[in-house]
């Protein structure tokens, strides 16, 4: 499993991040020394209610394109979103090999059968305990504990030094699947000598432990017991296999059978049980169509929809719409996870609906339902400690976490001259004495993708997308003769800028407005349509200003007859 090429005489060593650092998600990382060109990651972020129209955001790989000869692989930590999801985007423009565990490939495989079938990635299956040679680099694969199986930290060894990333990880002493982190080979790594680390920032802020995952199944026992005439509908994150084992564990211990729904939730779990990584008796499963036949305390339904996504499995419910599952003041709701920032008002709306049908719905602002997969402060400075590095720059997260990930670096001994927060696009530079230094930057930023086109929406088209819904439009229509003269009066429309009553006089005082501005500028005979539509433009624009403070969108449509 070696890729080589043949290497230039420069020997500096560079690290640089497409995304990830500055903001959750949108993870991609890019390790350069000479020709060679290793890529970390390749994720996606969800956009938010800014964004209207857009699915996601994926960083801008303009840079690896123009230097795609160089690209020798892209290495895969997880089998997250942010970790795997720009791969459909990024992956057929480079049409590079990837390195991943086996979990992590068969989601990435899923994905691509989904989105891009006319696609094949090129695959190259690596496990825990691993060292691969991909060019100048050696890698080492190391296992992590996260909230997702088959995760793991890399220690990459380079002609200037070793980097090593850390991946998505925290210190959980009763892992679900009894996987630890690697602590040993973490050490290992540190006493050879780290010359960078790159480290999971996530839960910088949090103090202490995260805790362990198991925590999950006493809070489930206890829930299940309390609601044992209920029927239970559990949703959370579809790839949080941990939590799905807890589950169904939980409901073959109460003689319940288990139904999943949801797209995602069904081709994840089927996917992990044929890989070993989820122990399921298939006489607690049911299919979907059956749900009706089992009595309300024998049941458990797992599904989607934790984050309120629209047409999520949850939500759907919620609203009644949902083909298989009638909800009411006879099931109690689960929701096993945290609302990620930016979601909680789709999260709180979707609970509000859930109680106004009658159900009863849990969720972490009352009961201990959910556990991070990230290391809090204490483990981070564990990390940090077992590592050593020289050189250190915190990844994956806001500025804030950044920030705090640096004073705990600080606080374990890392010379502050050694600590770096970058910011996407930085290029963070080692010479062949091993010393670094931040050294200009590439261009790079985000890509706004809507729908499965995976076509790339210009910024100036959500800008639009924007002030429409914020400040309405205003549209002039006129037609004029070859020569020149206004044919009719000009019709004005208005939408999403005035109430009702306000309508009328508006568009009443524009129109005999318009009709003088276009008489003066057609007694010109230079005119042109340019000319005309900027004129309506300021008119419009006057005349809203003595009526209004907001500024819609104003549309002017000028045609000359034939």
């Amino acid at each position: 499993m070696t890729l080589k090429r043949k290497g230039s005489k420069e020997n500096n060593l560079r690290f640089i991040p497409l995304g990830g650092v500055g903001e959750i998600g949108k993870n991609m990382y890019v390790i350069e020394y000479e020709d060679n060109m290793i890529v970390i990651d390749a994720g996606l972020k969800f956009a938010d209610q800014s964004m209207p129209g857009i699915d996601f955001i994926v960083p801008d790989i303009s840079y690896l394109e123009k230097n795609r000869e160089k690209v020798i692989g892209i290495i895969l930590t997880h089998g997250h979103e942010d970790h795997i999801g720009g791969l459909t985007f990024v992956l057929p423009r480079l049409n590079v090999p990837l390195y991943g565990t086996p979990l992590t490939l068969g989601m990435v495989s899923q994905k691509f059968n989904d989105e891009l079938p006319s696609y094949s990635p090129i695959l190259n299956e690596i496990h825990a305990g691993e060292t691969v040679e991909i060019g100048p680099f050696k890698v080492r694969f190391m296992s992590v504990t996260h909230s997702i199986p088959d995760g793991v930290g890399i220690s990459i060894e380079t002609p200037l030094g070793r980097i090593l990333h850390s991946g998505d990880f925290k210190f959980d002493s009763n892992p679900i699947d009894n996987k630890l982190t690697d602590y040993a080979g973490f050490a290992e790594e540190g006493k050879k000598g780290i010359l960078l680390l790159l480290s999971d920032s996530t839960n910088a802020v949090k103090a202490g432990f995260t805790p362990s995952e198991s925590v999950i199944g006493s809070t489930l026992e206890r829930l299940f017991r309390l609601y044992k005439s209920r029927r239970i509908i559990i949703s959370a994150f579809a790839s949080n296999l941990h939590r799905v084992q807890q589950v169904i564990n939980t409901a073959a211990h109460f003689n319940r059978k288990v139904a999943f729904l949801g797209r995602s939730m069904m081709r994840n779990t089927e996917l992990a049980a044929s890989l070993g990584y989820l122990d399921i008796d298939k006489r607690t499963i049911i299919p979907s169509e059956n749900i009706d036949r089992i009595p309300d305390n024998q049941l458990v339904i797992m599904t989607t929809g934790s984050q309120g996504e629209p047409f999520s499995g949850l939500v759907l419910m919620s609203r009644g719409e949902h083909r298989a599952v009638k909800l009411g003041d006879h099931d109690v709701v689960l929701l096993l996870a945290s609302a990620i920032p930016g979601n909680e008002k789709l999260v709180n709306n979707t609970i509000n609906r859930l109680f106004d049908i009658g159900c009863d719905v849990i969720y972490e602002e009352h009961e201990k339902v959910h556990v991070s997969g990230h290391a809090s402060a204490e483990e981070l400075k564990m990390m940090l400690n077992i590592i050593k590095p020289k050189y250190f720059v915190p990844i994956h997260g806001e500025s804030r976490h950044l920030f705090r990930h640096t004073e705990l670096a600080s606080e374990t001994g890392v010379p502050n001259k050694n600590i770096f927060v970058l910011q996407n696009g930085d290029v963070l530079t080692f010479d062949k004495g091993s010393k670094a230094q931040k050294k200009g930057r590439i261009n790079t930023g985000s890509i706004m993708v809507s729908g499965n086109s995976f076509e790339q929406v210009e910024p100036t088209v959500v800008k639009e997308r924007l002030e429409l819904g914020e400040e309405g439009v205003v549209i002039v229509s006129a037609t004029l003769s070859k020569k020149g003269t206004l044919i009719a009066k000009p019709l004005i429309i208005t939408r999403g800028f005035l109430f009702q009553d306000e309508q009328d006089d508006f568009i009443e005082e524009g129109i005999i407005l318009l009709d003088k501005q276009f008489k003066d500028i057609l007694k010109k005979s230079d005119f042109d349509i340019n000319s005309i539509n900027k004129r309506v433009k300021m008119s419009i624009r006057e005349h809203i200003r003595k009526r209004s403070q907001m500024s819609p969108v104003i549309l002017p449509i000028i045609r000359v007859e034939d």
